[in-house]
């Protein structure tokens, strides 16, 4: 835990320093957010769609089993097979078997942070599978030999500059920082390995109970190409993605979108449901779904179970003060951000507490589409972090002395005096850009307002008076 912390802070340091990354960063959290909130209000009723969907998510996830055991009724209907995985390990175990009995030499994937959970393109390439990545921002990570910094743009902190520089060196070209020219150098790449590709592998946004149909969301249009030309596509999903209608999906399509990207729809959904039957030209021969623990199961009833709701959406990271200072890889997990902070506590083999990464400032919460108490699973990380702690002796005595001058008018008022004379040697323009001692790190890396000249006690009385 305290190594997490340490490095963390240590990550955070150098991307606070990136002027590239914040310049990124700043430009592409604040056009999603703007785009959100247009989207959001041609909504007639926003809140009671949240609301509604909220209400969906916690009555699936009371009777997750019911909706998986049907899920797994209704895909083996359908034609298709269903896998069960305990675990990351047990996921990829599943793909290489498939993989190794069938033949397969290389895989076209869409985009799947399940995928990124289990490490799996590492361990298709150890086991000598060609691997490639088919979503534009998934592929320009894989060429840096990176992992993605945000849930929806995996490339956010990379500028076309950047991008060019890999693009060029992969295609022994010279490419210009163009976005247009990039895109159709990437599409002319990808095209060949779509037909080559043994095996499509993609995750799965939501996978509907009553009818076995899996559900993919995308605007680049990769995701019906690695589900239709390979001869078996592998559908890979956290179990908490069942939902149990499509009516219940509608109201999860009207909000996915408007929170990821600010559309009112993505560009494709697809709607998959067994493989291809006779007489169809279009389809895969083979559809495998692999549904994933890794750690979830725990956390049902237990004070994080709310996290198991999350849509994947990202707008939590966009409206995220610490976020949007040090991205994503500064959480070095690979769901980051606030709701990342939550998952990463418990899925997995290794899991980490973050929970102090958060200015708990209720941003998150205000944006969820499924309105998720992130800051509420924040504290309780934090507790827990601190559980059995023993506290310096100096910060044990310094809330002491807070806590009596807190409880006392008197003493308060006579620390704000003597706060307003010991202040003067630091204030620059109205604010306290460096206090020495205990009080340098809370304004190393901001300016803290300082104690007001006419407290709110005596502005008070005033406005009495003048009333």
């Amino acid at each position: 835990m305290t190594d997490s912390r340490s490095a963390f802070i240590a990550k955070a340091r150098g991307a606070i320093r990136d002027q590239q990354l914040q310049e990124a960063l700043d430009l592409a959290t604040g056009r999603f957010l703007t785009l959100r909130g247009n989207a959001f209000r041609g909504l007639t009723d926003p809140e009671g769609l949240r609301e509604r969907a909220k209400a969906i998510k916690q009555r699936t996830i009371r009777e997750l089993d019911q909706h998986l055991e049907r899920l797994a009724t209704e895909i083996q209907r359908a034609g298709g097979h269903m896998h069960f995985a305990a675990d990351g390990r047990e996921c990829v175990d599943i793909l290489l078997r498939l993989a190794r009995e069938r033949g397969v030499r290389s895989v076209v994937k869409s985009k799947s942070m399940a995928s990124e959970e289990i490490h799996l393109n590492a361990a298709l390439e150890a086991a000598g599978i060609e691997v490639a990545e088919t979503d534009l921002g998934e592929w320009i990570i894989q060429l840096a030999k990176e992992t993605p910094s945000h849930i929806i743009a995996p490339a956010i902190h990379k500028t076309a500059r950047q991008v060019a520089e890999l693009f060029s060196a992969a295609m022994k070209q010279q490419l210009p920082p163009d976005p247009e020219a990039l895109t159709a150098a990437a599409r002319r790449e990808l095209r060949q390995k779509f037909f080559q590709a043994d095996m499509g592998i993609s995750g799965a946004n939501f996978a509907v109970a009553e009818t076995g149909t899996i559900v993919i969301v995308t605007n680049e249009g990769n995701g019906r190409l690695v589900t239709t030309l390979p001869r078996i596509h592998v559908a890979i999903m956290g179990m908490e993605k069942v939902i149990p209608s499509l009516s219940d999906l509608m109201v999860f399509l009207q909000l996915l979108a408007r929170s990821a990207t600010g559309q009112k729809m993505s560009v494709y959904t697809s709607l998959i449901r067994g493989p291809r039957r006779a007489g169809e030209t279009d389809g895969p021969e083979e559809v495998h779904l692999i549904i994933m623990d890794n750690g979830r199961s725990r956390e049902l009833g237990g004070p994080l179970e709310e996290s198991l709701h999350c849509l994947r959406c990202g707008a939590c990271l966009n409206v995220c003060p610490v976020y949007k200072e040090v991205g994503g890889h500064t959480y070095d997990s690979t769901y980051p951000g606030p709701i990342g902070i939550i998952l990463t506590s418990f899925l997995g083999p290794h899991p980490k507490n973050l929970g102090g990464a958060s200015t708990l400032c209720g941003a998150c919460l205000e944006v969820c589409p499924v309105k998720i108490d992130i800051p509420r699973m924040l504290l309780d990380l934090r507790h827990e972090a601190e559980r059995g702690r023993e506290l310096p002796r100096g910060e044990r005595w310094s809330f002491r002395v807070a806590g009596m001058i807190l409880r006392s008018p008197v003493l308060y008022r006579l620390a704000a005096r003597l706060g307003r004379i010991f202040q003067r040697p630091f204030l620059r323009d109205g604010y306290l850009e460096r206090l020495p001692g205990p009080g340098a790190g809370w304004t190393r890396f901001r300016d803290l307002p300082p104690v007001a000249a006419r407290p709110f006690h005596v502005r008070w009385k005033e406005l009495e008076r003048e009333s």
